[in-house]
């Protein structure tokens, strides 16, 4: 996988990338960072992981791994390879290309929390050298880059470093671009180097020297004329998403109404070959994309007098999928002559979508919180998180609940669909199953409630 691309400049560094001599370093080793790293450390790049998580890098060092779909033999065989993972930012100096790949989470007031950034590219500047390509990953707002990034790197790096915007390259000059992830956690359909990565330089050359760096680890690279323009792409597929199911979610509280099924009405719609694609409801959108971006571009669009409606009712629909939820267990439960308050409830999966182990903005922990606020005893078990601590919007410390006494639970809430469980048992042996996620398709009992 070599570029096809011919430079536009004479440059050593694209010189570094097509001889896989060009050293990279990838800042922030989470759920992007460290398969995307892998990937270069495969095409043997020299490749050097940073982050500020101590704890990840000893681990790292140790020859262990700390996400499910990545095996410590990947990563012992990384570091066969030279790859190493460190916590010192001085060692940016050391770097050709220096990609970023830090949250974007949103504040308490759904606005952008541009601190990860902010403090990563502050990082950077005092180690800055010429000639180097640094390329923006992390999901954000158009405009980012070039209002954010640049300015922070031209400012506090104590050489006088300037960005090349095009024409002559300088020789105090460096390279910027934003290429935005596309990761999808728990997709073993697509291959991660079968993903067009979209690429936006500040530059031509810039826009060149990042196409080369990726097109050395995937197979096709789409360059856009601008940053911004590569960002509006990662908002758009990701807003694209999330409309779509919340019109889902939507129709399937009003079939529930109506007595039909939505997951018939969906297979059957499904059937037809052009002009439209299946999406599922659910208890509420996770991870860290769709559920964040389209507030992203709401925060962004005021900056320009424009309010973006439909963006904004689909985000509240899909915000109260979680609510829908837990009314839903308290209307089982009354059916069965029992109160909320005070009920048993076992939720199963806390992870935001089937068979990962990611935690990131998902509606078991808003549904876990709620129940509890209507006086629910409430336990959760799920095979990828032995316990739940603290994070930025929740605090459980709970410890994952054994399946053995299913019985003993006044209700059994299917919240995430992991492949590891037996539907049939638990429907089975639970006093009421409430599913919002078409578990149990297939199953036929009195005591199994779809919401």
């Amino acid at each position: 996988m070599t570029s096809s691309l011919a430079p536009v400049i004479d440059s050593e560094l694209f010189s570094r990338i097509e001889t896989r001599a060009a050293h990279i370093g990838v800042i922030g080793l989470g759920y992007v960072g460290l398969p995307l790293l892998l990937l270069f450390n495969e095409e043997c790049f020299p490749v050097t992981g940073f982050d500020i998580d101590a704890n990840k890098v000893r681990v790292l060092a140790n020859g262990g791994s700390y996400i499910c779909r990545i095996p410590a033999t990947e990563i012992q065989a990384a570091t066969g390879r030279g790859f190493r993972a460190t916590s010192d930012y001085s060692l940016i100096e050391e770097m050709d290309a220096v990609i970023i790949c830090v949250p974007t989470p949103l504040n308490d007031h759904h606005e952008p929390d541009m601190s990860y950034i902010v403090s990563t590219v502050e990082s950077i500047a005092p180690h800055l050298r010429a000639g180097q390509l640094v390329v923006l990953e992390s999901t954000t707002y158009p405009g980012t880059t070039e209002e954010v990034v640049i300015p922070i790197l031209e400012k506090k790096n104590p050489s006088g470093l300037k960005v090349d915007r095009g024409g002559s390259a300088e020789d105090n000059s460096f390279y910027v671009a934003f290429s935005p992830e596309r990761e999808d956690p728990g997709n073993d359909t697509v291959a991660r180097m079968d993903i067009p990565k979209v690429v936006g330089g500040v530059s031509p050359a810039a826009t060149e020297l990042a196409s080369a760096l990726y097109g050395s680890i995937f197979r096709r690279t789409v360059a856009v004329s601008s940053p911004a323009v590569a960002e509006m792409t990662k908002l758009l597929e990701n807003i694209y998403r999330c409309v779509n199911i919340a019109l889902v979610n939507e129709l399937k509280l009003l079939c529930l109404r109506m007595g039909i099924d939505i997951w018939e009405v969906i297979a059957a719609a499904s059937t037809k070959p052009f002009g439209f694609q299946p999406f599922y409801p659910g208890p509420g959108l996770g991870g860290h994309c769709i559920p964040v971006d389209p507030f992203y571009l709401s925060w962004k669009a005021k900056e320009w007098d424009f309010r973006t409606r439909f963006i904004e009712l689909a985000g509240e629909i899909n915000m109260s999928m979680p609510y829908h939820v837990v009314d839903s267990v308290a209307s089982a439960l009354g059916h069965h002559k029992k109160a909320l308050n005070g009920a048993r409830v076992l939720v199963l999966g806390v992870a935001y979508k089937r068979d990962i182990d990611d935690l990131r903005e998902s509606p078991s922990l808003t549904i876990i919180e709620l129940l509890k606020s209507r006086g629910a005893e409430v336990d959760y078990n799920d095979p990828y998180f032995p316990s739940v601590g603290k994070g930025r919007k929740y605090d459980l410390n709970m410890c994952s609940a054994s399946l053995d006494n299913i019985r003993g639970y006044d209700c059994v809430l299917i919240v995430t669909d992991h492949s590891d469980y037996d539907y049939a048992r638990i429907v089975r042996e639970a006093q009421l199953v409430v599913d919002t996620r078409n578990a149990t398709r297939g199953i036929d009992s009195s005591n199994l409630v779809r919401c």
